[in-house]
């Protein structure tokens, strides 16, 4: 049992695989403070009216976030993966830990944009101060006049108010301001936290040394584009020899032409070899021999997701 659940623990290391992914969350932080702010500035444009600021407020945080949310997860290649795996495989190769984890890897990934919007929201203050303007107690507020109340102290992010209550809208922006930004920092520091910790835990139970792990991001690297590249070049030369047949002839550049006599193609692999390199990756493996994504398993002839005499899952998710 200890052993089982150190092995699923391994999957902590989903989300800092390399620096690579590092360098596409700092890009998408970037851009998401870029866009946050010119939505500030072109689009946010709060209604200051009561009951309609609340929800206004909490839509310019939400509704975006929730968006960027949604966004991560369909460009994430852990998703599309995950529902190939359970389509043509199930979960059975899979445990409860593995699974939540797995799961951990695409939400995380996927919140760095959303985290970042809200980050900056808060520290913005605009969206708070609208959606809370209205909840302030005037009893908080020294001197408020009395025949003035929720009406009024929604009004105030507009700054459409009597000139005698200008102090108060003062006074009362600074406060949602602080609170907004507060939470804002908490937000960062407790991100931060989590960060930290995954990236110590990641190492600490990583099967694999630094090098080897290393090795492994820039084979995957190397692979994708390799595969990305030949893919193409197949389904070119593929669809010319299709046209060829139907036309009698087809209308190459030269580069095709050169394309179309260097590489044959005879015919398109089978839909069985498709699946065998499509779905989730554990690393595994074989008589002592590392297995680094489902094509190298495939190439080498190796059957099945799960633990055998001859092979050894190790619980490691490539990325």
């Amino acid at each position: 049992m200890a052993a089982l659940i150190a092995e699923n623990f391994r999957f902590l290391s989903l989300f800092f695989k390399s620096k690579d992914v590092m360098i596409f969350n700092g890009l998408v932080a970037l851009g998401t403070v870029g866009s946050e702010e010119l939505f500030s500035v072109v689009a946010f444009n709060c209604p200051c009216s009561p009951a309609r600021n609340y929800i206004y407020g909490l839509a310019a945080i939400g509704v975006p976030a929730l968006a960027l949310f949604l966004i991560g997860v369909i460009w994430n290649n852990h998703t599309w993966n995950l529902v190939a795996e359970c389509h043509k495989r199930g979960t059975k190769n899979f445990s409860a830990a593995a699974t939540f984890l797995l799961f951990g890897s695409i939400m995380g990934r996927a919140a760095v944009a959303p985290v970042t919007w809200s980050v900056i929201s808060l520290l913005r203050g605009e969206a708070y101060i609208c959606a809370l303007s209205e909840f302030v107690r005037p009893s908080s507020l020294d001197k408020f006049p009395a025949e003035y109340g929720a009406e009024m102290l929604a009004r105030f992010p507009c700054r459409d108010e009597p000139a005698n209550l200008t102090k108060f809208r003062e006074e009362v922006t600074r406060r949602l301001r602080y609170e907004s930004q507060l939470f804002g920092w908490l937000l960062i520091g407790i991100v931060a936290v989590l960060i930290f910790l995954t990236k110590c835990l990641k190492h600490c139970c990583s099967p694999l040394s630094y090098r080897q792990e290393a090795y492994w991001a820039q084979y995957r690297s190397n692979e994708d584009k390799l595969f990305r590249r030949t893919a193409e070049v197949h389904s070119r030369i593929l669809a010319a020899n299709n046209v060829k047949q139907f036309f009698g002839f087809v209308a190459l550049d030269k580069e095709e032409k050169e394309l179309v006599q260097e590489f044959p193609v005879e015919g398109v692999q089978p839909s069985p070899q498709w699946n065998a390199i499509t779905g989730v990756y554990i690393y595994r493996e074989n008589k002592g021999f590392p297995l680094y994504s489902r094509l190298h398993k495939w190439a080498k002839g190796v059957e099945g997701n799960g633990p055998s005499p001859e092979g050894h899952e190790m619980l490691f998710l490539a990325s």
